[in-house]
């Protein structure tokens, strides 16, 4: 194929309406292969799906046929043919070659049915190439598009706060320690006391960051690294703030469901699912919550945290996310408002997925009186003086503000109804795992 460049179509062309008798130059990796006698039988994939192509031996030559049967699973080539209809292969098309080259043969692939998980998992540089895991990042992909597009249209402006922190927001004992030049530094487990910062110039305000937490949870629901999006909202309460998050969540599946609707489908999530919820989602108050747990059978009384177990019993035969509401203080951060009519609770709400998927939002109202500030800090043990900065901004024209963080894995694993949150991430961070 030396001389002239050619333009090479994606593979998705082959599948086009008009494609059959159409002449294709074609470029990608070998997603399974087999031989009979004189012909080649190859899978064909590049980002933009999958073809069968038929090599005839009297059609490319006896040199690039003897080639193209060396090349392993996941070798890479080039090829020209025409495209035609054949009932008998997927969709319906094949390419049939007339030109081939090896770009590269590869070794023989390691990564086949019934392996273990953790081999799989120490292969995830190469397990990730598999038709699952494609079907889930392009589906993340749209899901992170889709919150973004939602930001723009109710005026929220992405900033981009640090990740290297030398405050603990949420608690040491949660947070990666590491030595920042001498000093205590962490790995930030929230952008949120920075996006406070931006508010006040900038009203509405949100970010997309890695965060991380030092929690020993080994859950099919948990990272120690995750994609976080955090929103802050000026003179926003809280049932203005769930509003907020059910005009989001409401764009954001149909969206999804509109963009990729053959993703969702892949994954065993009919599209129409998802474009069929809608807002309002139904709201249960924390003493609520506990009392129906109670009376299920749950060791649960007040001040006790909704676990795993518990949030899948509250949203199991659900098919519309549920807000949770005015939690416990204790069981909640220092920045969180205390609720006006119950100073046990704060203006807080998790909404948890439905089908027994659990937590996906965490929000509330931020504390705004100084004193009552601090006193919060110094009840968690941490130290006002290390949050000097974060005073400031209750010092010089605080109003009143609320908002809330959302993990894209988990937001994901619903959606795509996996068995475990690492499979939502390319390389997951775990409890036991740092590598590859």
């Amino acid at each position: 194929m030396a001389g002239v460049p050619v333009a090479y179509d994606p593979v998705a062309r082959a599948h086009d309406a008009d494609a059959v008798g159409r002449q294709l130059h074609l470029r990608g990796w070998v997603h399974r292969s087999r031989s009979s006698g004189g012909i080649l039988f190859l899978t064909l994939r590049d980002r933009t799906g999958t073809v069968p192509v038929t090599v005839r031996r009297d059609a490319v030559g006896d040199a690039a046929f003897a080639a193209a049967e060396r090349v392993q699973i996941e070798g890479s080539v080039r090829l020209s043919g025409t495209v035609a209809a054949d009932p008998r292969a997927p969709g319906g098309r094949e390419v049939r070659a007339d030109r081939l080259e090896v770009i590269d043969p590869g070794e023989p692939f390691p990564i086949f049915k019934d392996q273990t998980e953790e081999f799989l998992l120490d292969k995830r540089h190469l397990a990730i190439r598999g038709q699952e895991f494609v079907h889930v990042f392009r589906l993340k992909a749209e899901v992170l598009a889709a919150f973004r597009d939602f930001m723009v249209r109710e005026s929220v402006m992405e900033v981009t706060p640090p990740i290297l922190t030398g405050n603990a927001a949420e608690g040491g004992a949660e947070a990666f320690q590491l030595d920042y030049f001498g000093r205590p530094g962490y790995l930030s487990q929230t952008a949120q006391l920075y996006l406070e910062a931006m508010l006040f110039p900038h009203e509405r305000v949100y970010a997309v960051t890695p965060s991380f937490r030092a929690e020993k949870s080994r859950t099919r629901r948990h990272l120690t690294e995750y994609t976080h999006l955090e929103v802050e909202l000026a003179w926003c309460d809280l049932d203005e703030l769930l509003a907020f998050i059910e005009r989001m969540v409401e764009h954001v599946l149909r969206t999804v469901a509109a963009r990729a609707p053959a993703d969702l489908a892949a994954l065993g999530r009919p599209p129409e699912e998802l474009a069929a919820v809608r807002a309002p989602f139904p709201r249960l108050s924390y003493g609520d919550a506990i009392d129906r747990l109670a009376r299920d059978g749950f060791g649960v009384r007040w001040g006790s945290d909704l676990g795993t177990a518990e949030e899948r019993a509250l949203t199991l035969p659900e098919r519309l996310p549920l807000f949770v509401t005015r939690y416990p203080s204790e069981l909640k951060a220092f920045y969180m408002l205390r609720s006006p009519g119950d100073p046990r609770t704060v203006e807080a709400a998790d909404l948890l997925a439905p089908e027994g998927y659990g937590e996906i939002v965490g929000a509330s109202c931020r504390e705004t009186d100084l004193g009552r500030l601090v006193e919060r800090i110094r009840a968690v043990g941490a130290d006002p003086k290390d949050y000097e900065w974060y005073l400031d901004l209750r010092r010089h024209g605080s109003v009143p503000h609320a908002g809330f963080g959302i993990g894209i894995e988990r937001f994901v694993w619903w959606l795509a109804r996996r068995e475990h949150i690492r499979d939502t991430t390319p390389f997951p961070r775990t409890p036991a795992r740092h590598t590859p």
